[in-house]
């Protein structure tokens, strides 16, 4: 839950996975393609888990930038986040869940500083509040 709203975003999608989503201030618009790994055709569109992976890795870069300004460290801007997004068949009950694996590559940070930045960047990820405890997200520190 959320004390207030800071900002709402507005999409709407027609078609599912083989459709077309917008966001109602025209920033974003795009083609819904399934991959031939979930028996699609894999054509030109993107799809739901690529979204996640670049939203999530987005999200998180932010919250890592925010834990350095708290930390009086600044995060360098060639900093990336690598996402990987998995879906498949749910280990316990019915349906299909997601797996999120994310490589962080913090360049000038020693090892350990930069897994210490990372842990504390997934307690506050609002992608990360909102998968805990549902998804398997798995960090690498490059």
């Amino acid at each position: 839950m959320i004390k207030q709203a800071l900002y709402t975003a507005h999409a709407s999608t027609t078609g599912g996975r083989t459709g077309t989503s917008a966001t109602d201030d025209g920033r974003l618009s795009i083609t819904l393609d399934t991959p031939k790994a979930l028996g699609g055709n894999d054509g030109p569109g993107t799809n739901p888990e690529q979204l996640f992976a670049a939203g999530y890795s987005a999200c998180f870069l932010g919250a890592l930038k925010a834990v350095g300004r708290g930390e009086k460290v600044k995060i360098p801007d060639d900093t990336t986040i690598d996402a990987s997004v998995s879906i498949g068949e749910r280990t316990e009950g019915p349906g299909y869940g997601i797996a999120v694996a994310m490589t962080v590559t913090l360049p000038g940070f020693e090892h350990d500083k930069a897994v210490e930045l990372v842990a504390k960047a997934h307690q506050v990820c609002p992608y990360s509040n909102a998968t805990r405890g549902n998804v398997d997200v798995e960090f690498t520190v490059a």
